[in-house]
């Protein structure tokens, strides 16, 4: 496990790339398919990185805790090198509650996560609405536990959202986010 840390091809006020991606409940999911919400944080995440795992449990407090925001992860690890990752074993960790986002997504084409730069998981990436598009408001770090066994003493994606919800410039530094790298296939 060699850790790796963020870096996007997105800069504060840049527009979602959009997608199309099926996710676990057997939907197809768009940028759209938030629309009812008000800050959108999609995460690349996986099922077999301690980094995303230590995680796992912050990300569905969040989608539990905010109604007008949307907690997504998408999963764009190569899941034949990486079998822990297939899209039915991502539906296992759903159905056990391990799991628990406002939806979780399969990357297999690894589009999605080139187009936002994605390289590590976890990889947040937090919009806010802006009209009929979504516009990244903040790139980093969910928390300050840098490593899976550290524990968190600041939450920094919860004041990121809160600053979202209201309409305000989240003040959060863009530090990088620490994870696995992700798992491309080969070419």
């Amino acid at each position: 496990m060699v850790a790796k840390e963020s870096q996007s091809e997105l800069d504060r006020g840049d527009e979602a790339p959009p997608f199309s991606l099926p996710g676990t409940d057997g939907g197809t999911y768009s940028l759209d398919s938030f629309r009812d919400s008000d800050a959108l944080l999609l995460v690349f995440s996986c099922n077999h990185c301690p980094y995303a795992q230590a995680k796992f449990e912050l990300l569905n407090e969040l989608a539990a805790e905010y109604d007008d925001a949307a907690v997504v992860g998408i999963n764009p690890n190569d899941a034949e090198a990486y079998p822990e990752d297939s899209f039915e074993k991502m539906r296992a960790f759903v159905e056990s509650g391990e799991v628990a986002y406002d939806a979780y997504l399969r990357d297999e084409s690894q589009t999605v996560a080139e187009a936002y730069g994605a390289t590590c998981t976890p990889d947040p990436f937090l919009f806010r609405k802006e009209g009929d598009a979504w516009a990244l408001a903040y790139h980093g770090r969910l928390d300050d536990a840098l490593n899976p066994d550290d524990e968190a003493s600041e939450i920094y994606i919860h004041d990121a959202i809160e600053a979202v919800l209201a309409g305000e410039a989240v003040d959060i530094l863009d530090r990088p986010s620490r994870g696995c790298s992700i798992k491309w296939t080969e070419d």
